[in-house]
């Protein structure tokens, strides 16, 4: 079968384009402006206005809700969150332990809301699996796994060979580990649902409205300038198109494909039963998911990144990198060899330097921020929308501290990327670096990590 390359995703070709909303008419105010149409920004709107109903709310989306990572990325609703062991260092482990906690209950949230709204985004609570494939990968799960442990995860399980297989056949697969953690959900269908009911709540949505320009009050774009105590930036991966921000937050690519609807003798031989979002120890990780019409969504790194922080216009990606993916599918499941690969595309995710997410509110200046979720961004833009909230109404007056606005997260400032050259050579020699180190895992069967990929992460900050 013919492949789809592109047209933003395969979640799009599903669904079909939104109809389109109106771009913004001319200079106005509000009291909140909200600068990107993602999870981040409607979840944001969301919630604020859930909070004060009498809030005037606008929000401004260069392209369509969901045009961005909301649209493309693999459907993982799961408690990661970058950056964490960083901020144990920066912060204490009991912070940690805490912004942990608000992530496992994050997952449960978005669910009860898609459930309060309606919103049927194909959710299915099978928690999260990641397999080992050598042994060096076993040795970074089992690690991994005592970690998780180690920040309160005391419903993970960790299996061996066997018990892998039982919830999925992978072929090679020496271990895994599995949380509850985690959902398996429809990324446009979210997206879709969650900014029509952002609308019924009384928000403003304006589309086609490229913001230029952040600053203090003041939310610039071509049609006209929106006036506002508070203007957020949640713009994730494509932060470095606005002014001053290029260096800001590194928009990494993301590839994906999704295969042909698999047939009942395929699933039965492979498995996957409940329906776990899967992933696995690699340095340069995969991630899948079984979607609710029988295919296998599966995506990993392509392109890293394109100089000059540019980011791409319809998510078409290159053949060679369609066929890396198919090469990791069929490894998994040899089964699946002649299965056809209806659609790929590509996405950008934001990267800050030191891989911590954050969410901050400048209180001199009323401008605030949250992104850079290094590809854990479904459950973590939930998470950062509500701090936002609970940032503003402090600011506000409406209300005092909350838990959330305790989190080490909270106004963790980070240094730039380097200027290019510098930046495109980096990541490309980061990811080659990643690459080679899993090629000699498979092939040396050595049972500890590779000493480039090592190297590779403290150089990278990561």
């Amino acid at each position: 079968m013919s492949t789809v390359n592109g047209g933003i995703s395969f979640w799009y070709a599903q669904e079909g384009a939104p109809a389109p909303r109106e771009p913004l008419p001319g200079d106005t105010t509000a009291d909140v402006c909200v600068v990107g149409g993602g999870y981040t920004g409607l979840w944001t709107a969301y919630y604020l206005k859930k909070a004060v109903p009498f809030l005037n709310i606008t929000v401004l989306e260069a392209a369509f809700c969901g045009y961005g990572a909301s649209g493309r990325n693999g459907g993982w609703l799961y408690n990661g969150i970058a950056g964490r062991d960083r901020y144990a260092e920066l912060h204490g482990h009991e912070a940690a332990v805490r912004l942990q906690q608000a992530m496992n209950a994050t997952v449960t949230e978005v669910l009860d809301v898609l459930d309060t709204e309606k919103i049927d985004a194909d959710q299915h609570r099978g928690g999260v699996l990641e397999v080992a494939l050598t042994p060096a990968q076993l040795s970074r799960l089992k690690a991994f796994h005592a970690a998780e442990a180690a920040f309160g995860e005391t419903d993970r399980e960790l299996y061996g060979a066997r018990d892998t297989a039982r919830r999925i056949r992978v072929a090679g697969a020496v271990g895994s580990s599995w949380t509850p953690h985690g959902a398996r959900i429809h990324p446009v269908k979210l997206v879709q649902g969650l900014a029509a009911a952002v609308e019924a709540l009384g928000v403003t949505v304006h589309e086609s409205t490229p913001v230029t320009e952040i600053r203090p009050k003041h939310a610039v774009t071509p049609y006209g300038t929106v006036r506002a105590p508070y203007v957020l930036r949640c713009t994730e991966g494509f932060t470095a198109s606005l002014a001053g921000q290029r260096r800001t937050w590194l928009p990494m690519n993301s590839s994906m494909i999704a295969t042909e609807p698999l047939t009942d003798a395929q699933w039965e031989s492979i498995g996957w039963d409940g329906r776990e979002t899967l992933g696995d120890m690699a340095h340069a990780y995969m991630y899948a998911q079984r979607t609710a019409d029988g295919r296998i969504a599966l995506g990993g790194r392509g392109v890293p990144y394109r100089f000059g922080s540019k980011t791409d216009n319809d998510g078409r990606t290159q053949a060679r990198t369609v066929e890396d993916l198919r090469d990791i599918l069929v490894r998994l499941f040899p089964q699946l060899a002649g299965v056809g690969i209806a659609h790929a595309w590509s996405g950008v995710l934001g990267v800050p330097r030191d891989w911590c997410a954050t969410v901050t509110l400048d209180r001199s200046t009323g401008l605030g921020w949250a992104g850079g979720y290094v590809g854990s961004g479904v459950a973590t833009a939930n998470l950062a929308a509500r701090t936002l909230r609970d940032l503003i109404q402090q600011d506000s007056g409406q209300s005092g501290p909350t838990d959330l606005t305790a989190l080490p997260w909270v106004g963790h400032r980070v240094r730039k990327w380097e200027p290019e050259p510098l930046r495109w050579l980096g990541v490309h020699s980061l990811y080659a670096a990643y690459r080679a180190a899993d090629r000699r895992e498979a092939t040396t069967h050595a049972a500890t990590t590779d000493r480039v990929a090592s190297l590779a992460d403290r150089l990278s900050g990561r």
